[in-house]
């Protein structure tokens, strides 16, 4: 199992930045594909990206590519989500995933760990 805790996440107003990390435990962190998610209220839990174990292969939802850049450092055990020029609709509960399965899913149920969430909200 590979536990996974959020991080990063806050109140900033629109056309800012963040940076979003995941740590994982565990030594088999390099192998596992990671994804990020988010959710917002009333809404269901949507796509934003995957990055496979080596970080050579990302994949991005229609609606994130440009603005968001997902990476990660096997060395920290981290994978991380940049995200810039944020908007309102952006506010979301940010999660990551993980799966063992060297596949960029692209839908929740591809992935068998997930953290707790990280609250990004954006003031317009």
């Amino acid at each position: 199992q590979e536990p996974l805790v959020e991080s990063g996440g806050g109140l900033v107003q629109a056309g800012g930045s963040l940076r979003l990390s995941c740590a994982a435990s565990g030594r088999t962190f390099g192998t596992y594909t990671m994804g990020w998610f988010r959710q917002a209220p009333g809404k269901e839990r949507e796509f934003v990206a995957a990055i496979g174990e080596g970080g050579g292969k990302t994949e991005y939802g229609d609606s994130m590519k440009g603005r968001f850049t997902i990476s990660r450092d096997n060395a920290k055990n981290t994978v991380y989500l940049q995200v810039t020029n944020l908007k309102p609709e952006d506010t979301a509960v940010y999660y990551c995933a993980a799966t063992a399965l060297n596949y960029l899913w692209d839908y929740a149920g591809g992935y068998d760990y997930w953290g707790q969430g990280t609250q990004v909200t954006v003031s317009s």
